[in-house]
């Protein structure tokens, strides 16, 4: 694992420090913490499809989607937080931390997309959201600092999918017919922003190859 990271407020505090700390006693395997959240990422995306599919069981499967975006966000907080704890650097542990991450996001937004009964919107969203990830490994390939900028980093864009589902479990019945108008709207939200955030960070990274400030 590289020590350039994503900044995430929740690796300071106390609890994830101490789950940390019983997992690195354990000889828990940093890859395969990455290897669980992509799982869970895969059946997050699987549980937003199957609002659509079985739309009669559509409340349990919102909320199951949204519970398992935290936990994929969980592997990818601890997992690197393992190998640094543990003091091991994979020679492949570079993928395992970017593949199981594009994964994750490409099943939960073609998921978000059928269940909006457009998966080609969803495959729009993944593909923007992929395209903020590439310009930062590719500025970093070129000796740019990785750029994390938002507005729509892997962190807001989970945010988005995490309150679709609770909003979509929870919602009054009176309310169930917005439904599918907002796995849509969240969509285009999530791939209007990853565009922006794909620019600014080829901007930033371009500026800081030039030498000056990202």
């Amino acid at each position: 694992m590289s020590g350039d990271r994503r900044p995430i407020a929740a690796r300071n505090l106390a609890v994830t420090g101490r789950v940390a700390g019983w997992l690195i006693r354990r000889g828990a395997s940093p890859d395969g913490i990455s290897l669980a959240g992509m799982a869970a990422g895969t059946l997050a995306g699987l549980c937003f499809a199957g609002t659509a599919w079985w739309p009669a069981e559509a409340r349990p499967f919102w909320l199951l989607g949204a519970l398992l975006v935290q936990a994929r966000l969980l592997c990818n907080l601890f997992d690197g937080m393992v190998a640094i704890g543990r003091g091991i650097a994979s020679p492949v542990g570079e993928l395992f931390n970017e593949v199981p991450d594009r994964v994750s996001d490409t099943a939960v937004l073609l998921g978000l997309g059928v269940a909006a009964g457009n998966w080609g919107l969803g495959l729009l969203a993944a593909l923007l959201a992929m395209a903020t990830a590439y310009v930062r490994a590719v500025g970093k390939a070129a000796g740019a600092p990785s750029d994390f900028r938002g507005p729509m980093a892997k962190q807001q864009r989970m945010a988005l999918a995490t309150a679709l589902g609770v909003w979509g479990a929870l919602a009054p019945g009176s309310w169930q017919g917005t439904l599918p108008l907002l796995p849509a709207a969240t969509l285009w939200v999530i791939a209007a922003g990853s565009l922006w955030t794909a620019a600014r960070r080829l901007g930033g990274t371009a500026r800081a190859l030039r030498g000056g400030r990202a």
